[in-house]
């Protein structure tokens, strides 16, 4: 079977993708699949780092505010459309997968006007406007939430969940293998902070703050900052002269930093949720509040309302997430409850359910 994947820009796109791309080898390990992402987006390192092959469109978003920018928007768009209709061509898939992001417009568009049957992975419980303008020539749309049929055609709607990487699923075996690989003492309690592929401010400033309260608790911090903060972070940390604040760019065995950890800061992306979900963390969500229609908050409210998270808003985390955190790490019964019902809301078997889906479009 041949397998066009497309879509990318962050990480809660393309780890996704890659998983429903080992889906698809367990079930046919002969299967043939390309990746199409944006040239110079993060997708273009990732997915070869997986092991998959990958060709690059020159798409680009469009910017909601008025920019110079927006003019060579349609250029490229054409151009990616033009590009996309070559690898269709040459590729000759039986499917095309769309998971969101800007290189999934046109790859789909593409696929479609060829014959070739579409699915669409939409991760986040408001939908993207690239899944929502693909939405008409898609044979069948794969959700993480419900109630998407706000947003799609009932009939076309598969409750699936969001599919997370094996080594995720299994990250509570990595419990010794991390403390080695972080350098950490068993016998203090651990942070770990993740805000995103690329980072979160808001959160990385309100922890460089907190630095010396953490410190002072005898607090692990296991610290993904994202590359545009590490060299601040890891300033902060040196002058403090304590060796527990562990500053990273980017935390690739993210089993094992999950297996690390006591509680868990993190943004509300769609895979952040899936996988603490997976991995039965207490987790303290910081939603991004400028993400589309706010959707993070969203995310974020479908664990807590059902006590299965915490949430700390942006505009508040400065003044209050280093004490959430130090209150949530000092609460055992509290760590409990919210393990309990965030593995409620686990869906494993996602990113199978997805694959078997695709391979019914054949």
């Amino acid at each position: 079977m041949r397998i066009i994947i497309s879509g990318g820009g962050t990480g809660g796109h393309i780890y996704p993708a890659i998983a429903i791309a080992n889906e698809l080898k367990a079930i046919d390990p002969g299967a043939d699949i390309l990746f199409v992402g944006a040239e110079g987006k993060m997708e273009m390192e990732k997915v070869p780092r997986a092991g998959y092959r990958i060709e690059g469109l020159p798409v680009v978003g469009i910017k909601r505010e008025l920019t110079l920018d927006n003019l060579a928007f349609p250029l490229k768009l054409g151009r990616s459309l033009w590009r996309a209709r070559q690898l269709v061509r040459q590729f000759r898939p039986d499917v095309a997968v769309g998971v969101g992001g800007y290189a999934s417009g046109p790859t789909l568009l593409a696929a479609s006007m060829a014959g070739v049957p579409v699915l669409i992975q939409e991760q986040n419980s408001y939908a993207g406007l690239t899944n929502k303008v693909l939405a008409r020539w898609a044979k069948r749309i794969c959700v993480a939430y419900p109630g998407m049929e706000a947003f799609f055609p009932a009939e076309k709607i598969i409750l699936t969940g969001n599919p997370v990487r094996k080594d995720i699923q299994h990250a509570d075996t990595q419990v010794e293998t991390g403390r080695q690989a972080f350098g950490l003492d068993a016998s203090k309690p651990t942070l770990l902070i993740i805000g995103g592929s690329q980072g979160a401010r808001t959160i990385n400033e309100s922890i460089e703050q907190g630095l010396s309260q953490f410190i002072a608790a005898g607090v692990q911090v296991v610290w993904q900052t994202g590359p545009a903060f590490i060299e601040r972070a890891r300033a902060a940390v040196q002058a403090t002269g304590s060796d527990l604040i562990k500053p990273y760019d980017f935390i690739y065995p993210m089993d094992q930093a999950y297996a690390v950890a006591d509680a868990v800061v993190s943004r509300a992306g769609a895979l952040s949720v899936s996988e603490l979900c997976i991995v039965g963390r207490p987790a303290i969500l910081v939603p991004f509040p400028a993400a589309s229609e706010d959707h993070q908050t969203k995310n974020a409210m479908s664990l807590v309302d059902r006590n299965a998270a915490l949430l700390v808003k942006d505009n508040q985390a400065r003044t209050t997430l280093v004490a959430e955190a130090l209150s949530l790490l000092g609460n055992a019964d509290q760590r409990a409850i919210l393990t309990r019902q965030i593995k409620l809301l686990a869906r494993p078997d996602a990113g199978r359910d997805i694959a078997q889906e695709i391979m019914k479009l054949k």
